[in-house]
């Protein structure tokens, strides 16, 4: 997958501005909004049971993210979700703290069951107990833990007829035949709230505009990586909340340009 197609899916998310339907967590729901806006895309964020299901008809894409959870979202989650699967609009999880508690791990779980989703993405602990392997999990950040990531995300889309997606120092995305890694990112998105349900939104907007699933989803990690990397140069040495800041301007900024110099993307199967 060449720069070039990277830049045109970005610019294809700019030009049709794709409704992304986020039923996500408390934490990070402002930061996820001004997010997907900056990108170019539209965010909404509604998650009443009453509304879920009328909201998903006239979204591109919806989110699932199961940071904070309570009954009520998770009804409206899978409201949202079967009501996607009917009018075949692509559906992601982000399965935030899989492993933590039971009530978290069975929650994904289930959504998995009745849920066909387009993408799954998380780190390598949440996918790995999603999936039903032991990994440790240290409250809803990844644990330290060892294994082959690779194989792990490869086996676990194909028991789930999805693309899987673990993100860390290296991003693996497969659908099980198919596997990218993409190396763009910097430390610092480890220092700010809910970067990563932001990237899963992200890829939302990115498959919401495509018609190749897996390629979507890896160009998204690559822009995304490639505008954090950018954002950590604009704010060398001043920590990590003028990076916050600086990394919302430049998903705004990022141009095929900065695509073609910086992107770090491999077809590895």
């Amino acid at each position: 997958m060449n720069a070039e197609k990277l830049a045109l899916l970005l610019q294809r998310v700019r030009d049709e501005n794709p409704l992304v339907h986020n039923i996500t967590n408390v934490v990070v729901t402002n930061f996820t909004a001004n997010g997907l806006l900056a990108l170019g895309a539209s965010p909404v964020m509604a998650d009443s049971r009453k509304e879920v299901s009328d909201m998903v008809k006239i979204a591109k894409a919806l989110v699932i993210n199961i940071g904070t959870l309570n009954e009520r979202t998770v009804e409206a989650m899978h409201l949202a979700g079967k009501a996607a699967n009917q009018l075949k609009i692509p559906v992601l999880l982000d399965p935030v703290g899989a492993g933590a508690t039971p009530f978290r791990t069975e929650t994904a779980q289930s959504l998995i069951s009745e849920i066909q989703f387009t993408a799954i993405r998380g780190n390598a602990a949440e996918i790995a107990n999603v999936a039903g392997e032991n990994w440790t999990v240290k409250g809803v950040d990844a644990g330290d833990n060892e294994g082959d990531v690779s194989e792990l995300v490869k086996k676990t889309a194909q028991r789930l007829q999805t693309i899987i997606i673990a993100t860390g120092k290296e991003d693996i995305v497969t659908d099980g035949e198919t596997t990218f890694s993409i190396s763009n990112g910097h430390p610092l998105l480890t220092k700010v709230t809910g970067t990563g349900c932001l990237l899963t939104s992200v890829i939302g907007a990115f498959v919401a505009v495509a018609e190749n699933m897996i390629e979507a989803c890896a160009a998204a990690l690559t822009v995304y990586g490639i505008a954090a990397e950018l954002a950590a140069l604009k704010t060398a040495n001043q920590g990590p909340g003028s990076f916050q800041i600086e990394f919302l301007n430049q998903l705004d900024k990022i141009s095929k340009y900065e695509i073609l110099e910086f992107s770090k993307i491999e077809k590895i199967s």
